[in-house]
């Protein structure tokens, strides 16, 4: 059974960091693409940085970029994210899929249960 499962969500103060971690287990994440999500009120989850199963450029969402960082290794996907602001503050969902070809919620079939992440003084 395909499962992912999201860690790492918490409160911060505005300028700080957390490290979100995305397991997968049931499957070997070496073939997926795989991203982090946000959701957006009244829209579908916004793709806020996804990577390719083969590596390559990661695409990151205009507003994370030089801050959030993506990676993977072994059957995890890490999202770092540096300078938090409060506009950062919602539930995070990690996603996976082999056949993802853009960072688009349409795109990936697997889903985490999201993470809560708020960036509040």
């Amino acid at each position: 059974q395909v499962q992912l499962v999201e860690s790492g969500g918490g409160l911060v103060q505005p300028g700080g960091s957390l490290r979100l971690s995305c397991a997968a287990s049931g499957f070997s994440l070496d073939a997926y693409a795989v991203g982090w999500f946000r959701k957006v009120p009244g829209k579908e989850r916004e793709g806020v940085s996804c990577i390719s199963s083969s590596g390559g450029t990661p695409y990151y969402a205009d507003s994370v970029k030089g801050r959030f960082t993506i990676s993977r290794a072994r059957n995890t996907v890490y999202l770092q994210m540096n300078s938090l602001k409060p506009e950062d503050t919602d539930v995070y969902y990690c996603a996976a899929d082999p056949g993802a070809t853009m960072c688009l919620e349409t795109d990936f079939a697997s889903w985490g249960q999201g993470t809560q992440v708020t960036v509040s003084s």
